[in-house]
């Protein structure tokens, strides 16, 4: 367990684990307080929305913790790689949580405000997500298959 704790990028990737966890947790307070206080016994759709993204990059952020430790390149490399998509996760979450504060919509991305902004949000957290963990990825490759340490 040491050997983990002292490597960066994963203890990165478990310490946002452990918030995002807990904002899953909080939120599902705040859904059950908003199902039982409606009629229709229904939280609002970001509310929701809000609560499962939270629990959902929890796990992920602890696959990325496993792939960051497990991966074959340099600590700055791998830092780099975990920190992509961890910000983007935590961008999500809040963006959820205040959509679901205003409860205005059910769709931002129809109802927003600045469509090309978003989509130029859009597209940057994808390669950001996705490059990020491309990265640990093949990281991990390259030392458990190629048995090579950068």
């Amino acid at each position: 367990m040491d050997a983990i704790i002292n490597q960066t990028a994963p203890m990165l990737a478990i310490s946002c684990a452990g918030l995002f966890f807990m904002t899953g947790l909080v939120t599902g307070v705040w859904k059950y307080s908003c199902i039982i206080s409606t009629p229709e016994f229904k939280a609002p759709y970001y509310v929701d929305i809000a609560h499962r993204s939270a629990l959902l990059y929890s796990f992920a952020a602890l696959l990325i913790a496993v792939f960051a430790y497990l991966s074959a390149f340099s600590p700055w490399v791998n830092i780099l790689a975990t920190i992509a998509p961890l910000l983007f996760f935590a961008i999500a979450i809040a963006k959820y949580i205040t959509l679901g504060i205003e409860n205005k919509t059910n769709n931002s991305l129809r109802d927003s405000e600045n469509p090309s902004v978003d989509k130029i949000i859009m597209t940057t957290l994808m390669v950001a997500e996705i490059g990020g963990f491309s990265v640990l990825l093949v990281g991990f490759f390259v030392r458990t298959w190629l048995g090579q340490s950068a």
